[in-house]
């Protein structure tokens, strides 16, 4: 048996080749992508790269060697194609969005919608996020009639929750995004206090009905499971369901809502911080209509789908990984029509003018079957 220091000094030299073919290989990649400049040709020949692969693999001299050989091969081919468009975009033949840079957003005088009733979280959100210009606000009975009003020119923003950090994702709202050609300029995040509401004359033991969105039934169901006896109603939310408990004059009925509720429908509190995480907190999204972004937006949504097979999605974070982007959020959706299949949603930091970015979106756009940008802000 060879000695331990010996075989690894064998390995150091067989690496040392191997970097040095690989430089060689690199070389040619960049004529290679002059070449496809000059002749316009696409980055990536995905009949090639499987045709290759093939060849390549069958060199193995056993199951375990043959598959190590694939997957070797998949990460230097992946590593040439970002490499090709990197020498694209530095070519001036960078990827083109339909996406305008302005100085900032104007919102005064900006008609704002959001979904719900006076009293609502998404009030709240769109007071902090818009101060002094939130006044021009109105509310719609769901999320699709805010995306709607956006759509057709009766409001120029609207005001969506997206996820909560105790509850996860409002899944309607990211399938909207991609129904919908809006897009996200802001976003607001708000610290989310239920409170227990009641009848001014009410009490705790007199409560068997509880009322709320379904997310926030959610996000206090540890509260709930103490009480068996209550029976959970879901409604669109939390301030319907303050309404409902005024207009019912019921004792026996409650909501869950936010401590201004009960101000705003002359409820009672009857307990308060009932939700599971003390530090619970929604994020919602500032939607408008133009595909613009400004020099100081940090944050870039977008969605993509992929082929339904092994690596598939691998190869699509490759491209954030090799240019440098900071991954931060990542969700996915059943395709609609498809069964088992699922678009991605992603969040990543960046802006839409950095050559980072570009060279990542334009790797992306090429190789997924399809990508849609929701917004930078």
């Amino acid at each position: 048996m060879r000695d331990l220091s010996e075989l690894r000094e064998e390995i150091d030299q067989i690496d040392r080749k191997l970097v040095e073919l690989y430089q060689a290989r690199m070389q040619i990649t960049s004529e290679v992508a002059a070449y496809k400049i000059a002749h316009e040709r696409p980055v990536f020949d995905r009949d090639r790269e499987i045709s290759k692969l093939e060849t390549l693999s069958a060199y193995g001299s056993t199951p375990f060697h043959k598959q190590g050989i694939r997957e070797l091969f998949e990460q230097i081919m992946s590593i040439s194609r970002k490499r090709q468009y990197q020498l694209l975009n530095e070519s001036g033949r960078g990827e083109q969005m339909d996406y305008t840079q302005i100085a900032a957003h104007d919102y005064q005088g900006a008609r704002i919608v959001y979904q719900g009733m006076e009293g609502a979280y998404a009030q709240q959100a769109l007071q902090e996020y818009f101060g002094e210009y939130a006044g021009n606000s109105y509310h719609v009975e769901t999320w699709r009639d805010a995306m709607e009003a956006i759509g057709n020119g009766e409001a120029d923003y609207a005001v969506l929750p997206i996820e909560n950090s105790s509850a996860g994702i409002i899944s309607e709202n990211y399938d909207l995004l991609t129904e919908y050609d809006n897009c996200i300029v802001g976003e607001q995040i708000i610290k989310v206090d239920h409170a227990l509401l009641g009848l001014p004359g009410a009490c705790l033991s007199d409560i068997t009905d509880v009322y709320s969105h379904p997310q926030a039934l959610m996000q206090c169901s540890r509260y709930l499971e103490t009480n068996k006896k209550w029976e959970r109603h879901s409604l669109k939310n939390t301030a319907v369901a303050a309404r409902k408990v005024q207009e019912k004059a019921d004792v026996h009925r409650a909501a869950i809502a936010s401590g201004l509720t009960a101000e705003i429908y002359g409820l009672k509190v009857l307990d308060t911080a009932i939700q599971n995480n003390r530090t619970n907190a929604t994020r919602f999204i500032i939607v408008a209509k133009g595909h613009v972004f400004t020099p100081d937006a940090s944050k870039i949504s977008l969605s993509f789908e992929v082929a339904h097979e092994t690596g598939s999605l691998y190869h699509m974070l490759s491209h954030f990984i090799y240019n440098g982007l900071n991954l931060n959020h990542i969700e996915s959706r059943p395709v609609q029509g498809k069964t088992w299949e699922y678009r991605f949603f992603v969040d990543f930091e960046g802006n839409l003018g950095d050559a980072a970015v570009l060279n990542a979106l334009r790797g992306l756009k090429e190789e997924a079957l399809c990508v849609q940008i929701l917004g930078n802000y």
